[in-house]
This record gives structure tokens, C-alpha cells and sequence, in this order.
């Protein structure tokens, strides 16, 4: 579950994002604690707490003090978002660079992408 090359303290933050996404870790549902982090993905408390820190930053969690951290209302909304965004940073604006390049209108695009999507079955990368 750990990625090498990657910070651990950005993949702690991912995974919870990832459960908020899917809807396993709910809008005002306790999130779990930096110790339970720690002690799950065997690694230091400061690590998975500057992962937890960094979506407190961003709005995604709030402390309850003497309680713990919560997921804010509004997370889901937040992440989707950036991940859409991120989503067309990543891979919508150089499809399109390569649309114009080879000659494909958005239409042509749109009836590509539509073509490819009906074609291949769900889970599969092509």
C-alpha cells in the first residue's frame, strides 16, 4: 500500500482523501488517529500527523478538541474538485494539445472518446 519514491506523509493524505472519495469515511465521521495511522502503515506518529496536518490545512478535517479529527462537512465537494481539476491539468489540456496537432475537432474527439468508452469493458484501461 506504501508507494516507494513518494512521501509518506503526502500517501497518508491520499488514502484518507481516497476514503472520503469513496465514501467509506463519511462528511463529520471521526477520521482515525495519527497513532492509529502510525500503527496501521508502521511508521512514525509525526509522519502520519503532518499528513493529517495537511488536510486540516486544506479544510478537509477539524479538530474536536479532546475528541479527535472529523472529516468537515463539504470535503467530498472540496476534493472532487481538485481532483477534477488535477484531472484536466494531468491529462484533459495534453489530449487536447494532441487533438489539435493531429487534426481532431472537439466533435471528433467527443465520438472518439465516446467510441472507446462503449468498447471496453469497466475496469480496464483500454
Amino acid at each position: 500500500m506504501i508507494e516507494e519514491g513518494k512521501a509518506l506523509f503526502l500517501q497518508i493524505a491520499e488514502q484518507i482523501e481516497d476514503s472520503i472519495l469513496d465514501g467509506s469515511l463519511a462528511e463529520e465521521a471521526q477520521a482515525p488517529s495519527t497513532n492509529e495511522l502510525a500503527a496501521f502503515y508502521r511508521i512514525n506518529p509525526a509522519t502520519a500527523a503532518k499528513g493529517v496536518a495537511m488536510l486540516t490545512e486544506k479544510g478537509v478535517l477539524y479538530k474536536r478538541r479532546g475528541i479527535g479529527m472529523f472529516v468537515a462537512d463539504g470535503a467530498r465537494d472540496l476534493l472532487l474538485g481538485e481532483r477534477r481539476t488535477a484531472f484536466a491539468d494531468r491529462y484533459i489540456d495534453p489530449l487536447l494539445a494532441e487533438a489539435r496537432t493531429i487534426g481532431l475537432s472537439p466533435a471528433d474527439l467527443a465520438a472518439l472518446i465516446q467510441a472507446r468508452a462503449t468498447a471496453a469493458p469497466e475496469g480496464t484501461n483500454t
